[in-house]
């Protein structure tokens, strides 16, 4: 399929129509009908072809879409009323370019960025070089061969490997680089030839397109039979087809309804507002604040405007009448307060919000261009993938953290392990020889324990057996890439942990088909008969083979976690499950992963009678991974312990240093983690989340809700010191530091309504919270109930797909690149590729990013009040007829080039200590959590200033200039020398309080604050000469000669030396108190 512009515009708008029609299809469809080969059938529903536009917009959309979605913003819609009003002569005394041109200015901006972004989203998306995949519909039965990307969702109908077999990569999907098996049904595998393919006429009932990557369900109806469907005979766009010559399959979902297609349409970003930002007085907040304020100044200006036409206007009547339709003084006093609506509009300024994008995106690429945030081992750089957010880093308060692969490497070695009672793993000083006796071992794997491989040699059949379920349950492929040189390719670590430790110990993983697992026992090949897979999910915790050995016997092997597994164990493992739970704890103890084996023998009975039970639950259409479930349930009971393993996952670099500095930053970090209890400790200290000098950690692992209560309450009035008066709260009676740790069945209690406030409390209490044996919807509930009743931002870290509902749920989701894929990654809104980097991401971008904000915000609403309010002064003496002080050139260049340039290198540039000061000070951390930087107060403070600074530049020449004469007599009370005098005021005055203002000082600080001076005397000299008169008089009826205003400059000074003092007094006052 190729993505492309078309010359013919009118096809790309009949895609654009069909795209959204489809989407359209996409909320409305419950279920999906699809017959093979029958295109006049399938097209009764009006599926989604299989072109996809992967860019928002085109040539003809372009300009009304992206206006629409603009105008959805209330500040521009606000300004495009505001020209509207200017349109009307009776109302405005501002011409229509005041206000057009910073709208337009802002508009071609975004428009531009939008565009940007979308020709980049268009370009990276992956591109298939093949254009009759256009024509492809839902029921056609394409062909693919080897190394080819899979053009839509397919359900495989038979393939050219062996058992219909086929092998898949998806890495485009998931991340994930190892091969994954899918298999076609039985009755379509024979259907190989074209023929027999073009007269297949089944029809298959399925489920609507959605998203979910690792599920499918469906139903093949053919020859008065039914076939259950599942994700196992699917073929998902996106995938690339590895060592299989070809395959056929049947389009189920095509173009935009492709699950890749589905994750990776519409994302909702989020924003300052959607994330309640702790800016406390985000912009948007601001401006509908200044709004309130701008509708005050306007009634109060049009009430003057009434009183002095009722009392002063009456008597010009008769040679100064009102214009029509003006026919009383309330008339004239409702089109004032219009008038001034307009020439007070700058108070809310148009280019605030471009202004703020253009500084978070300066500081998005900071964080990409990061080269200490950057490694070198794995290739990685950071990202930011929003620009959104980049202030919030600034504010963080909670971090919580998975610990597999966020904390720990993710990289698994098999340890230690115990088998029917007895520990092996012990570590003398040499590693064993594997390969002397192997020569399938693998040459990188380390075991120091002779003792275990004397039990192999000796033929001890518990050993022999523990083995066997290493080598026989999991889901690894193995690729040799030459005789006796084997590839493991494993969806998790810790299977490619234990499956290569079997190997060592003699029991050698070999293939697989969908009927069987050969493996090298010893040297000697067997192959076992695969009955049937019970798969592994974050609700089992286990996973599960039934398979028949070569000498008939029936024989379910089983692995998972010991709280999970031990509940179904037979009676008669009583003692062993206690000598096992103690090397368990052991191991826990030693910070190890751990698992449980165990087995049970069907008899050929037993097995049937499950399978045809197994049969109907796959088969069923509704609710059929519960049946499923309960049918696994049923089988896995009365099991046979053989012992457990344990493999170690070591810490990542840098991490105990992180959470060290990170926790002098006052901020608070919980792990969230589906290990066991004594694993998540032993991390804890590791990391130094946990300390000997804390004053007490408590546990809480309740299995009922009265029991969760009471060590909760137990914990809270542990931690309460006897107060002198009665405490306001909880937090004021803490006396030392605390931990906490809660398990998942207890969390599961705490997280109810009538308790969650209690949990909360006692965990907010604690300087570090580690949650154990947690599920994916845990994790995401415990940061969503701190997200509900805390005022603090939140931080979500992790690298698997079990911890997206977290990222998403917190304020910022961070997601790391690691072992796991990359769906942590796609769902996050920054990414790296080592914890340790969070330390820098926080202390220096997130600290600099709020800083600079802030200094930005207060700034920019000083300099815009500075330039407004002074209208307001001059309208109670001009008889409130809305006359602006300002010509109307000055007051559209004032935001848009004389003071927008410094600004913006300010809020991008500035910083108040360097960045090694911000890592070794962490407290510097603390003025962004707590709101000091900008809020209310100093939002007002600002205010107070731009008011104070409109009042001196308006009565200080008002009151010059109105008895000032010139040398000759001539009085220098002239409107425009009065205008010039205080636009030049104002521009020299906000340029040196930027100056005062800024801490780091770049060339680009300096090129940008005294080139907007100069700009602004080049544009002034450059507007008021002769020339520019003499050839437009009429657009530039405000002017005289460009010599005349520094003579009036120089005999204001000269006549009023006192006003030369004054001006010192301000800006030596000014500078102290910036200084202070």
């Amino acid at each position: 399929m190729v993505y492309r512009w078309h010359q013919n515009y009118f096809y790309i708008l009949y895609i654009s129509v069909h795209f959204y029609i489809s989407e359209f299809v996409f909320f409305t469809e419950e279920e999906r009908r699809v017959r093979a080969n029958d295109r006049e059938y399938n097209e009764k529903f009006q599926y989604a072809s299989n072109c996809i536009m992967t860019s928002k917009y085109n040539i003809i959309t372009f300009l009304p879409v992206n206006l629409f979605e603009q105008f959805q913003e209330v500040a521009n819609t606000y300004f495009l009323f505001l020209l509207i009003l200017q349109l009307i002569p009776q109302i405005s005394s501002l011409s229509w370019f005041t206000t057009i041109v910073p709208l337009v200015l802002v508009l071609s901006i975004t428009a531009v960025k939008d565009a940007t972004d979308d020709y980049v989203s268009l370009t990276h998306t992956h591109i298939l070089q093949k254009e009759k995949w256009m024509n492809v519909r839902v029921g056609d039965i394409i062909k693919l061969e080897n190394n080819q990307f899979v053009a839509a969702d397919l359900l495989l109908l038979s393939s050219s490997e062996p058992h219909s077999l086929c092998y898949i990569e998806t890495a485009e999907l998931d991340g994930e680089t190892n091969m994954k098996v899918r298999q076609s049904l039985s009755v379509t595998s024979e259907l190989g030839d074209p023929n027999n393919l073009a007269q297949f006429d089944g029809e298959v009932l399925c489920e609507p397109p959605n998203n979910k990557l690792d599920r499918f369900c469906g139903t093949l109806y053919w020859k008065d039979c039914k076939y259950p469907l599942s994700n196992q005979n699917m073929l998902l766009r996106g995938c690339v087809l590895r060592n299989t010559e070809s395959c056929y399959g049947l389009v189920i979902f095509a173009g935009p309804d492709t699950k890749l297609m589905q994750n990776s349409g519409r994302t909702k970003f989020k924003n300052c507002l959607q994330t309640h930002t702790h800016l406390q007085t985000s912009p948007e907040f601001l401006n509908i604040w200044i709004f309130g304020f701008l509708v005050c100044m306007g009634v109060i200006l049009a009430i003057g405007n009434a009183v002095w036409e009722k009392e002063v206007g009456a008597l010009f009547q008769s040679f100064l009448p009102w214009d029509p339709p003006v026919d009383n003084f309330l008339f004239s006093a409702f089109l004032s307060f219009w008038s001034y609506v307009i020439i007070l509009n700058t108070v809310v300024p148009i280019s605030l919000y471009v202004s703020v994008e253009v500084i978070r995106l300066g500081h998005s690429y900071f964080i990409n261009w990061d080269r200490r945030m950057f490694c070198s081992r794995s290739n990685t750089a950071a990202e930011a993938r929003t620009t959104t957010l980049n202030e919030e880093l600034g504010q963080v308060e909670y971090i919580f953290s998975d610990k597999t692969g966020t904390l720990t490497q993710n990289i698994m070695t098999f340890n230690k392990c115990s088998i029917n009672g007895r520990a092996y793993g012990e570590k003398p000083h040499m590693p064993l020889d594997f390969t002397a006796w192997n020569p399938l071992a693998d040459r990188d794997f380390c075991f120091y324990d002779q003792s275990l491989l004397e039990a192999v040699m000796v033929g001890e059949p518990a050993v022999h057996e523990f083995l066997r379920v290493l080598s026989l349950c999991h889901t690894v492929m193995s690729e040799e890439k030459r005789e006796g040189v084997l590839v493991y390719k494993a969806q998790s670590p810790d299977e490619g942990a234990l499956v290569t430790a079997a190997r060592n110990f003699g029991f050698v993983f070999r293939s697989r088909t969908p009927g069987t697992v050969t493996t090298h026992e010893l040297g000697k090949a067997v192959t076992y008969t695969l009955l049937a897979i019970l798969d592994f999910n974050n609700i089992r915790k286990r996973m599960s083979v039934i398979v028949r050995n070569p000498e008939g016997r029936i024989r379910l092997y089983c692995k998972g976690a010991d709280t999970v597994l031990f509940e179904r164990l037979h009676s008669c493992n009583h003692e062993l499950m206690n000598i096992t739970s103690d090397h368990l704890n052991e191991y826990a103890g030693d910070g190890l992963r751990t698992l449980a084996l165990a087995y049970r023998d069907l008899s050929e009975e037993q097995w049937e009678a499950w399978a045809e039970r197994f049969r109907g639950a796959d088969k069923a259409t509704d609710c059929r991974d519960d049946r499923l479930a309960a049918v696994y349930e049923e089988i896995e009971q009365d099991m046979m312990l053989l012992g457990a393993t344990a493999v170690e996952d070591k810490l990542q670099d840098g991490v105990p240093e992180t959470i060290a500095i990170l926790s002098l930053a006052n901020i608070k970090i919980w792990v969230l983690t589906g290990d066991k209890q004594e694993t998540a400790v032993n991390i804890g200290y590791s990391c130094k989340m946990l300390t000997d000098d804390m004053t007490e950690i408590f546990i809480v692992n309740g299995h009922t809700v009265q029991s969760v209560r009471e060590e909760l309450r137990y914990n809270a009035d542990s931690k309460c010191s006897p107060p002198q008066a009665p405490p306001s709260s909880l937090l004021e009676s803490i006396s030392g530091e605390f931990a906490l740790i809660i398990s998942g069945h207890s969390l599961a209690h705490a997280l109810e309504a009538d308790m969650e406030r209690e949990f909360l409390e006692t965990a907010c209490a604690c300087r570090a919270v580690i949650c154990c044996r947690v599920t994916p919807l845990q994790k995401a509930l415990v940061v969503e109930l701190v997200k509900r009743h805390k005022k603090a931002v939140t931080l979500a870290i992790g690298d698997g797909a079990n911890d997206v509902s977290m990222i998403k749920t917190a304020h910022i989701g961070v997601g790391i690149s690691g072992q796991e894929g990359i769906q942590a990654v796609l769902a996050s809104d920054y990414s790296f590729s080592q914890f340790r980097f969070l330390q820098r991401l926080l202390l220096v971008h997130g600290r600099w990013s709020y800083l600079r904000m802030c200094r930005f915000l207060c700034y920019f609403f000083y300099k815009n009040f500075a330039f407004t309010m002074v209208h307001f002064w001059f309208g109670f003496f001009c008889g409130f007829s809305a006359q602006t002080v300002y010509d109307q050139y000055f007051i559209t260049l004032y935001n848009i080039v004389y003071t927008s340039l410094p600004v913006l290198a300010m809020g991008i540039f500035d910083q108040d200590v360097p960045e090694q000061r911000s890592l070794e000070y962490p407290k510097l951390y603390e003025p962004g959590q707590l709101n000091l930087l900008f809020n209310k107060r100093e939002f007002f403070i600002c205010i107070a200033q731009g008011i104070y600074t409109s009042v001196v530049l308006f009565f200080i020449p008002y009151g010059v200039l109105s008895h000032a004469t010139q040398s000759n007599g001539v009085p220098l009370a002239d409107y425009q020398t009065f205008a010039v005098t205080t636009a030049t005021a104002l521009v020299i005055v906000v340029s040196v309080q930027i100056a005062l203002d800024t801490g780091y000082w770049t060339a680009i600080n300096h090129f940008f604050i005294w080139g907007s001076l100069g700009t602004y005397f080049t544009i002034l000299f450059a507007m008021h000469s002769s020339i520019l008169f003499n050839i437009f008089p009429k657009q530039f009826h405000f002017l005289g000669e460009s010599a005349l205003w520094p003579n009036c400059v120089a005999a204001i000074l000269n006549r009023n030396p006192h006003l030369i003092t004054f001006l010192e007094d301000v800006l030596q006052a000014q500078f102290i108190s910036n200084n202070i």
